[in-house]
């Protein structure tokens, strides 16, 4: 029986296996459903300790060798979280340990407190927040799961990514906006309720925040793309710059870098001439902003030119969700 096979059977199991093997291909390479965003969002991270916001000059925490951008992790080696805390660990006039993150590493300095008619001081003046406004670039109706900005958010003295203890978006509008010229970035300015919440920040990362959407915004997902399919050419960005309305507007590609930095992997020029009048290109607060080509999702705004605001870099895509999972 086995010598009496039919070998008009054996193509249509090559045909199958073929037909299984692309199949497989095709779903490998699709990418993510994933509901671009466009619209903006109050932003508040809490820091790892305490954000030194101005050193007073003189004694005592300038003589000892404090600075501005020091985040204050630790008095005598308690964690120090709130302002209330650092007030507690300070109120005699024996010196006391202060250490402090800076630049990505930490230091001990020894600071003696003043002592002042209203009480101990150490001469800083310190907060546990950065709130600002910012785009979500994409909501993933499966899990929840969201990513914005596209780039991270930094310490006061803006040389490293801030050491995020929690965070949470609210809700925002665009109440006004700062139009970019050369050598002067743009800006948005947003309204936003700090008790009216929408999602969690989980992640700080140098592609961006990262966390769950709470009261997304519905929309149509589209597809992602892969690095490798995005090509120079008209492409379109999806922003919220009046209001809390998201519109499309057109730009250009004008280079793609896979292996780029800091959220430089594209080069883009804004060539929609309503955002030109508006906006004179690209804005702070538009960071985030997702960037479509040829209907799928391939990256986000993260940066504005100075010396040129109708253009800016983007990141794609495949590293913020490469963040996000990381």
């Amino acid at each position: 029986m086995r010598r009496n096979i039919s070998y008009k059977k054996i193509p249509a199991v090559l045909i199958a296996l073929v037909l299984a093997l692309a199949l497989s291909c095709q779903t490998a390479a699709a990418g993510r459903a994933l509901v671009p965003g466009g619209y903006t969002v109050g932003i508040k991270l809490y820091a790892e300790g305490l954000m030194v916001t101005e050193v007073e000059s003189g004694p005592p925490a300038q003589q000892a060798g404090l600075r501005k951008g020091d985040i204050i992790i630790m008095v005598d080696g308690k964690k120090i979280d709130s302002a209330q805390a650092l007030l507690g660990r300070i109120q005699k006039s024996d010196p006391v340990v202060v250490r402090v993150e800076r630049g990505g590493r930490e230091a001990e300095f020894l600071v003696t407190p003043e002592k002042t008619p209203s009480g101990y001081r150490l001469g800083v003046l310190v907060r546990d927040h950065i709130a600002g406004i910012g785009t979500v670039t994409y909501y993933d109706p499966e899990d929840g799961s969201y990513g914005a900005l596209g780039h991270g958010v930094s310490s006061l003295d803006g040389t490293q990514l801030l050491m995020m203890q929690s965070g949470y978006l609210v809700r925002s509008s665009v109440a006004e906006i700062r139009a970019g010229t050369r050598g002067t970035p743009g800006e948005l300015h947003g309204l936003f309720d700090v008790t009216d919440t929408v999602g969690t920040v989980d992640k700080n990362t140098s592609c961006g925040i990262f966390g769950t959407m709470t009261h997304p915004r519905q929309g149509q997902p589209v597809e992602t793309a892969p690095s490798e399919s995005v090509v120079t050419g008209p492409a379109e960005i999806l922003s919220n710059v009046d209001g809390d309305q998201v519109q499309r507007f057109s730009i250009r590609i004008d280079r793609v870098d896979a292996d780029a930095k800091n959220g430089r992997n594209l080069l883009i020029t804004v060539t929609d001439e309503a955002l030109l009048a508006k906006t004179g290109g690209i804005v702070q607060g538009m960071s985030g902003s997702p960037i479509l080509q040829n209907g799928r999702l391939i990256g986000a705004v993260t940066h504005v030119l100075v010396n040129s605001p109708t253009q800016g870099y983007g990141i794609l895509i495949d590293r913020m969700l490469q963040a996000a999972e990381g």
